[in-house]
C-alpha cells in the first residue's frame, strides 16, 4: 500500500454544530478528506498528524461531492485537545 502524505488526505475539520457535539460527546473528529483517501490512510494521516490513536474511521460522500470521515479516538485521547489544538474551540 503507498504511503501518502497526511497533509493530502486530509483537507479541512468539518465546524458544524453536530460535528461540535460528536467531538464533546463521542470524541470523534470530523474532516473532509480527499475524495479517494481510504480508511486507512486517513487513521494513519490523523495519528500521525495529531500523535493520537484512532480507533474508527467512518466515511460518507456529501451531496456536494465531497468526502467526509467521522474519525473515533481512543479513549485516552481528546478530541476536545486536538479541536482546541485546530481553533475549532
Amino acid at each position: 500500500m503507498m504511503d501518502v502524505d497526511p497533509y493530502e488526505v486530509i483537507l479541512y475539520p468539518v465546524v458544524t454544530e453536530k460535528a461540535v457535539e460528536l467531538i464533546e460527546r463521542e470524541n470523534k473528529l470530523v474532516f473532509i478528506v480527499k475524495r479517494d483517501a481510504t480508511k486507512h490512510q486517513i487513521k494513519r494521516a490523523v495519528e500521525k498528524l495529531f500523535d493520537v490513536k484512532v480507533v474508527k474511521v467512518n466515511t460518507l460522500i456529501t451531496p456536494r461531492g465531497e468526502k467526509k470521515a467521522y474519525v473515533k479516538l481512543s479513549p485516552e485521547y481528546s478530541a476536545v485537545d486536538i479541536a482546541i489544538r485546530l481553533g475549532i474551540f
